[in-house]
């Protein structure tokens, strides 16, 4: 409990770090947090950027259906560290080279989900608005998406949670996250290592159940069939 309440101070309390020298915690470990979530929007704004809209437009052409599919299964078989590796060692180090390489682990989730969710809509719905003259944009706009939404924010959420876990091991890669604390136990003792992790374990549950307040909100909208007049 001793340690508990060690790291808690931590969180709240700047400290003389174990090597002497500089400071640690409190609003130290504040600017690692911006860091963190910086590099974790990041990443995350970009995978989504990516991922939703191939997913959607897979989906809905029913092409290639072997890509978000296979892109899933492999981005669950590539292990963080191993892809934070392959970039380090070919591309270069730096935020920008870790950013791309957390978005590559945010594309997997959304792209299945959503190319999942707009094959599970309804045809009679998707059959009634291209017979009042939609284009196949305004069908995925206005039919595919809102009904796939409950099942594409899942994809966002589990895809958010799993870069903003993954962005602590930044630092291997020379760049600041709350991933400091934790690799750099010299620095920062038992304290910071558990303090840095409980933070970064309420960053996560944060954005979860952010997201998933933001998807009770638009499942009434998303969950409801549209009919033929409200797709006219």
């Amino acid at each position: 409990m001793s340690q508990f309440g060690d790291a808690i101070e931590f969180i709240f309390t700047t400290q003389e770090s174990r090597a002497g020298g500089s400071e640690v915690g409190g609003t130290q470990l504040l600017g690692l947090l911006g860091d963190h979530l910086l590099l974790s929007g990041a990443s995350f704004a970009l995978g989504v950027a990516v991922a939703l809209p191939l997913g959607l437009w897979l989906g809905h052409t029913g092409r290639g259906s072997f890509l978000p599919l296979g892109i899933a299964n492999v981005g669950r078989a590539i292990p963080s560290l191993a892809l934070i590796v392959f970039f380090v060692a070919y591309i270069g180090t730096g935020f920008t080279n870790v950013m791309l390489a957390l978005a590559l682990l945010a594309i997997p989730p959304v792209l299945a989900n959503a190319y999942t969710g707009v094959r599970q809509v309804d045809p009679d719905a998707v059959d009634a608005a291209r017979g009042m003259g939609m284009t196949g944009t305004e069908v995925v706009r206005r039919v595919e998406l809102p009904l796939a939404m409950p099942l594409v924010l899942g994809g966002v959420r589990t895809s958010a949670v799993n870069v903003v876990a993954t962005a602590t091991i930044a630092p291997l890669a020379g760049v600041s996250s709350l991933g400091d604390p934790i690799i750099a136990y010299g620095v920062y003792g038992d304290a910071g290592r558990l303090g840095a992790s409980i933070v970064v374990a309420l960053v996560a549950v944060g954005s979860e159940l952010g997201l998933a307040g933001i998807q009770r909100l638009l499942s009434p909208i998303s969950s409801h069939s549209p009919s033929l007049q409200e797709v006219s």
